[in-house]
């Protein structure tokens, strides 16, 4: 997985600000802890170049990268100090430049069609779109994606656990930044068991599982159809006939022959389903590739491999 995609799958890119470089290393195990393997550790401290060095070496689990880097001195520094990504509040394109020429992963400051053009002309997908809030947060992004649909953006600032799931599902976000799971206090004062807590309490909310239907395996057309009609009957949902299948109300799936599943399948949405893919194999559940279903560029679905009760495990974007 390269270092880009790998933000993706975190989902939530934690902010980190270090005074101490001794906090370095524990901030990070409080990170992996709740279940977040990449930090942004700020580039504004002057215990920042120790910081990154000492998680590039101690946490091999942890990709480490720099963020609020503003000009080519500071990312130099900063990769030779073991960052993966560099993170810039805005757009350097002399900085840029030199990352993509030495493959290092980077996401510009970019808020403006011009800025996103010149993002783009020097084949970055990626930008940092800083501050979310002030410059028109999703709203924003939506317009911009229009012009430049192959774009992602990474906002930061006013993100935060309230919004996240908004944030997160969108078809044009890779992933977002933020500092409230582990905010300067917490570091500092070394609280790092409420760092993994928020964390964990962030991954949920940026997943978002919740059921979508039940499936119902049928042998052919007529039998799914006779299936329908007899939930209508009963308690009068309507049917809603299809090519490959059949709806009683929209939480339950007849489909028009044996699929997946020995009995059926059982239908999960997610806010972000690649972040999904990477959490349920970290839990050992993993996906079927070769029943993935993609929208663009982004999966929209995906089965598992193991069956749950006889039923398959039919994953959906939201």
């Amino acid at each position: 997985m390269d270092r880009l995609a790998r933000l993706a799958a975190a989902g939530v890119v934690p902010v980190v600000v270090i005074e101490d470089a001794k906090n370095a290393v524990p901030t990070a195990k409080a990170l992996l802890d709740g279940g977040i393997d990449v930090m942004e550790i700020t580039f504004r401290t002057e215990a920042a170049p120790a910081a990154i060095k000492a998680v590039a070496e101690s946490c091999p689990d942890m990709m480490v990268g720099a963020g609020t880097v503003v000009n080519l001195d500071q990312c130099r520094k900063a990769v030779d100090c073991g960052a993966q990504f560099i993170v810039s509040p805005g757009f350097d394109r002399e900085t840029v430049k030199w990352c993509v020429e030495s493959d290092i992963a980077v996401t510009p400051g970019c808020v403006t069609p011009t800025e996103i053009m010149e993002a783009i002309s020097l084949g970055l997908k990626v930008v940092k779109f800083f501050p979310a809030n002030v410059y028109g947060g999703l709203t924003a992004m939506k317009s911009l994606s229009g012009p430049f649909g192959n774009i992602k953006f990474i906002p930061t600032g006013g993100v935060n656990e309230d919004n996240l799931g908004d944030y997160i599902k969108a078809p044009f976000i890779h992933a977002v930044g933020g500092s409230w799971v582990c905010a300067k206090k917490d570091i500092s004062q070394g609280y790092f068991e409420r760092i993994t807590k928020l964390c964990r309490e962030a991954r949920e909310k940026a997943l978002g599982f919740e059921m979508a239907h039940v499936g119902i395996n049928c042998q052919d057309a007529e039998k799914s159809l006779d299936v329908c009609k007899k939930f209508q009957k009963a308690f009068g949902f309507a049917v809603k006939e299809g090519n490959s299948s059949n709806f009683s109300t929209s939480g339950i799936e007849v489909m028009k022959s044996n699929y997946f599943g020995d009995k059926g399948h059982i239908a999960i949405r997610t806010n972000k389903l690649e972040m999904a893919v990477r959490e349920l194999e970290r839990n050992g559940f993993e996906a079927n590739m070769e029943t993935a279903k993609y929208k663009g560029e982004c999966m929209a679905a995906v089965y598992l491999k193991e069956q749950f009760g006889g039923f398959a495990v039919h994953l959906l974007q939201k």
